[in-house]
């Protein structure tokens, strides 16, 4: 009875711990041990690219014509001031190109060749296609099976719109470009024939040529008649700025520089004799103040206010009181003050009338002077109409001799000669296909492998259980059961027969003190190939010469009989546990294995309750004593319990996991199950290996009955 406890680590945990880390080496392993798809997966991208270049997609040429731009073609006449060419710079160089590809000049280029009857660039006029439509014949196989409506042809648009449309065509497939610190700029075609693209590159570069020459037409005819305008114009203001000015010299006939400056020097005297005649008056009118101011003065006074020597004469005897003196006194001071206010009256007059003969000539100095200002400025307006009046004539004479001798700012520096295929560029599509191949292959094979959650190496059984690998069993090569016993017999040095015994060996050195004698084989779903293991490891026993019994634990199923139908009429455990049997009677010996082997029998009552009752228990005891080893193949875990009602009987328990088909999950599980009754796994087998899968994911080198080297070591 197994007793031995380890200290196991549940399935699934991580022996190394939870790490980050990108295990390169591990990934380059998956990557090695899926190359076969991925290779495939690049073979078949590769060759869908192939034939997509070859068959699918239309070639395209591509042909180039050159243009310099001639900076020194300079007009026998400048006319910079009329219209300009290109400069030079590479701003214009963008620009120009940018009017090569417009819409006008290609639409000159489409009128000129006559591309709307093209099939390459009218859609509405293209033939059908005669290579096989891979997406059209998709399309068309859905359609029907969905049993949808069939797509509504596009109705043919007119005339117009066709040409608009095939305008957007060719300015697709045209292309230009400067080089660098140079004058040059090239254009180029792309469509589907050669004599196509070198025929609409050459086109182009003449097209655009002619339409610099209409440009410089249109702008010199356009100059000319602007000019012819305004110098028309011109000449009828000079008319009429004439006639103005004679006008106004007919007016004003005296109105000369001449006759201006001498009036103004009449003005200038009669302002000087204004001058006089206003001081004098000032004396006047003071000197008769002066007399009324001294009129009731004494007589000296009086004599001396009136400045008056006769006066001065007469004060000294009038004031001696001569009479006479008095008379004559009073007398001359009459006179002298009525003389005075005299003077005064004629002086005023005097003054008024040079007042006016002063207003008089400065008015007329002022009337000459703004007349022969205005026609001062209309003669110098005139003058200036005069001088742009010749400058347009000489233009328009300029621009008329201009006409018709116009050059392109560009020439054509080389034509286009032939065309070169410039797609598809089949070697880089290869390639790119071969890579997207490869990275599709190499995606398939890592979300495989993520996907993955079975058992394809010892390695990895044990790192997820933290149980050893007795024993990898690769699988039997026979039709039915029966036929892997005579398989078992006749190939004793066959690589299962030697994986079988190297299973015998881990068992009995899984325990060195007390080797197992009831050995348990069981596994978490059917079909993993306990029975045939259980079978396979009694008869590699009993090579020992070791008396071995092999019992049927699984009464559910009893696939002993498919193994074994000689001994299907023999009794079995229940008749044996039941005493209707003797064991004796029951066992029946297999003639080739040298195996007694114990048949499950049909029971009403519930197989885990059969096995445990008391019975069963003094069977197993009693077989111990009887036998050296006790084989028991139980049913499996995860189906029904009785393997684990069983299992505390036997010494070692055999786990056996199926290769690349029992899950992680369903492991996990199993063995849980048989946790929770105290009872450990002596050992994992990992069953029936496919040899060549395990070559087919990359691990044929390392493994031995099913490794590249094992090959003449065992019968096949």
């Amino acid at each position: 009875m197994q007793t031995r406890t380890d200290d196991r680590r549940p399935v699934g945990e991580n022996p190394e711990g939870d790490r980050d880390e990108i295990d390169l080496l591990a990934l380059a392993r998956t990557l090695w041990r899926g190359k076969i798809v991925i290779a495939l997966c690049a073979i078949v991208a590769g060759g869908y690219g192939w034939y997509h270049a070859t068959n699918l997609v239309d070639p395209q040429f591509r042909a180039t014509a050159s243009l310099a731009v001639n900076l020194q073609n300079s007009p026998a006449i400048d006319l910079g001031a009329v219209f300009s060419g290109v400069s030079g710079d590479q701003t214009s160089l963008n620009t120009e190109m940018e009017v090569i590809r417009s819409r006008a000049l290609i639409g000159q280029l489409v009128d000129r060749l006559n591309l709307t009857a093209n099939p390459g660039f009218n859609r509405w006029i293209a033939p059908p296609r005669t290579r096989f439509d891979i997406a059209g014949t998709a399309a068309e196989l859905i359609r029907r099976v969905t049993g949808a409506e069939a797509p509504v042809p596009e109705p043919v648009p007119d005339a117009a719109q066709q040409r608009e449309e095939t305008i957007t065509a060719v300015q697709e497939a045209i292309t230009t470009s400067a080089t660098r610190q140079s004058y040059l700029f090239s254009i180029s075609a792309t469509v589907g024939t050669p004599e196509d693209a070198v025929m609409i590159a050459n086109t182009l570069a003449q097209v655009y040529r002619d339409d610099q020459i209409a440009q410089k037409s249109e702008a010199t005819e356009t100059a000319a008649v602007w000019l012819s305008e305004r110098t028309a114009e011109l000449g009828r203001d000079l008319d009429a700025g004439q006639a103005e000015i004679n006008a106004l010299q007919s007016q004003s006939a005296l109105t000369t520089a001449a006759g201006v400056a001498a009036l103004t020097t009449q003005a200038t005297a009669a302002e000087a004799r204004k001058f006089e005649a206003d001081t004098a008056l000032a004396g006047a009118e003071a000197a008769v103040a002066r007399i009324e101011a001294a009129a009731d003065a004494s007589r000296s006074a009086r004599a001396e206010a009136a400045n008056d020597a006769q006066l001065r004469a007469l004060v000294e005897a009038a004031d001696g009181g001569d009479q006479a003196a008095v008379l004559r006194f009073d007398r001359r001071f009459e006179q002298v003050r009525a003389q005075a206010q005299i003077d005064r009256t004629r002086l005023a007059e005097a003054a008024t009338t040079v007042a006016g003969e002063v207003a008089a000539l400065s008015a007329q100095v002022a009337t000459q002077n703004a007349a022969l200002a205005e026609i001062t400025q209309r003669e110098e307006d005139l003058a200036a109409t005069r001088l742009l009046y010749d400058t347009f004539l000489t233009r328009l004479k300029e621009t008329s001799l201009q006409i018709g001798g116009h050059q392109a700012d560009a020439r054509i520096l080389n034509e286009a000669v032939e065309a070169d295929q410039v797609a598809p560029r089949k070697a880089m599509i290869l390639a790119i296909s071969l890579l997207l191949g490869l990275m599709t292959g190499a995606a398939i094979v890592l979300v495989r492998e993520m996907l993955q959650n079975t058992f394809r190496t010892a390695d990895d059984l044990e790192q997820r259980t933290g149980i050893t690998v007795l024993g990898q069993v690769p699988r039997i090569p026979a039709r039915t059961r029966r036929d892997t016993i005579a398989y078992l017999s006749d190939k004793p040095t066959s690589a299962a027969a030697e994986a079988i015994r190297n299973l015998r060996t881990s068992i009995l050195l899984s325990n060195v003190d007390q080797p197992p004698r009831v050995i348990l084989s069981t596994s978490s779903i059917p079909g993993e190939g306990k029975t045939t293991q259980a079978i396979a490891l009694a008869q590699n026993l009993a090579g020992l010469d070791k008396k071995v019994i092999l019992v049927e634990g699984d009464i559910r199923r009893r696939t002993f009989t498919d193994y074994f139908p000689e001994a299907s009429k023999h009794p079995g455990v229940l008749s044996v546990i039941s005493h209707k049997t003797p064991l004796s009677e029951a066992v029946w010996r297999h003639p080739v294995l040298k195996v007694d082997v114990l048949m499950g029998e049909k029971s009403s009552i519930n197989a885990a309750d059969v096995f445990s009752s008391e019975s069963f228990r003094e069977l197993m005891t009693r077989l111990r004593e009887e036998y050296d080893y006790v084989i028991l193949d139980t049913p499996p875990v995860l189906v029904v319990p009785d393997a684990r009602v069983i299992a505390p009987l036997a010494d070692a328990v055999i786990y056996t996991v199926n290769w690349d088909r029992t899950t992680r999950a369903q492991v996990a599980e199993g063995l849980k199950q048989l946790r929770t009754v105290n009872v450990n796994v002596t050992g994992l087998v990992l069953s029936q290996i496919d040899p060549k899968g395990m070559r087919r994911y990359g691990y044929g080198g390392h493994y031995g009955a099913y490794s590249r080297y094992a090959r003449g070591y065992y019968e096949a």
